[in-house]
């Protein structure tokens, strides 16, 4: 036989089994690139938005949102410090979070205070429940925000003042397991003012776009929490249906929403082609 054409065999069968090994392997390598890897690489995001109806004096605000950080078996409590100070490293100016802080159940509630406490912003830190914060104890969730400095905005809304114009911050309970109110919600705004709307559940926007909100920040997704190329998310929770991941522009551009991926992880331990996210909204004025 020519010795070429063993040379020729011996190097197919040698790429073959290399294509087979990989083949075999890839399950493996990629639920522990899903399960290992892509949890802990959270991505940043920075979202430029213009505001037709945001004062000057807020041209340039920062807000940071985060979501869903389901403190558990997936998630420890020893992890938060470290994402307390990524947050605060994106100098925000305003600080939003939407729901979920615990998974299933409360607990080392002195070191998640701790943690939640170290948060600056000059215009204030906002929260509002998530459906997994029902799941065990509502009211000690509601106490470790109170007791961190920040705002629980349960279907009511306050004032944000710079110089000497102000928005409103507004937050609605939450769609699965809390009642929400935009009406209570928004009691006391004029109508006429900048509304930033925090809602836990991002399918809320229906009905959000029919009061006066300008921006509505969510969660409750995951982005779907595991995602196929050229496909999307495979699964996407009740109330999180519609608007599954990042920026949606509804009734003509009236209504911003941004759906934030979260921190976590809830059900399986795993992410794939759907990082965790801290995002960045920069708003300026004008049309």
């Amino acid at each position: 036989m020519d010795p070429n054409l063993k040379m020729t065999r011996r190097a197919f069968l040698g790429k073959g089994k290399i294509v087979i090994g990989a083949f075999l392997a890839a399950p493996f390598a990629s639920y522990g690139y899903a399960r290992f890897a892509e949890p802990r690489w959270i991505r940043t995001t920075h979202v430029p938005l213009r505001m037709s109806r945001l004062p000057k004096a807020f041209d340039g605000m920062r807000i940071v949102h985060f979501s869903d950080v389901h403190i558990g078996p997936y998630l420890s409590p020893e992890e938060l410090p470290q994402l307390m100070e990524r947050i605060q490293s994106l100098n925000p100016d305003l600080i939003c979070f939407t729901g979920d802080l615990y998974d299933y159940r409360v607990y080392d509630k002195a070191r998640v205070t701790a943690a939640l406490a170290g948060l600056k912003a000059p215009l204030g830190k906002f929260a509002v429940l998530g459906n997994h914060d029902y799941y065990e104890s509502p009211r000690e969730t509601e106490n470790v925000f109170q007791s961190t400095g920040f705002e629980l905005l349960t279907n009511r809304s306050v004032p944000v003042k710079r110089e000497k114009s102000q928005i409103r911050v507004a937050g609605v309970d939450d769609m699965w397991e809390g009642r929400p109110d935009l009406d209570r919600a928004l009691k006391g705004t004029t109508g006429q003012e900048f509304v930033l709307l925090l809602s836990h559940a991002p399918d809320f926007a229906d009905i959000a776009l029919e009061g006066p909100v300008d921006l509505q920040l969510s969660g409750h997704s995951h982005g779907g929490q595991v995602r196929l190329p050229f496909y999307g998310a495979l699964t996407t929770p009740m109330h999180g249906k519609k608007y599954v991941d990042g920026l949606y522009k509804l009734g003509g551009g009236k209504l911003h929403v941004y759906t934030n991926r979260g921190i976590g992880m809830t059900l399986h331990p795993v992410r794939f082609w759907c990082r965790p996210e801290l995002t960045v909204l920069t708003l300026s004025s004008g049309s």
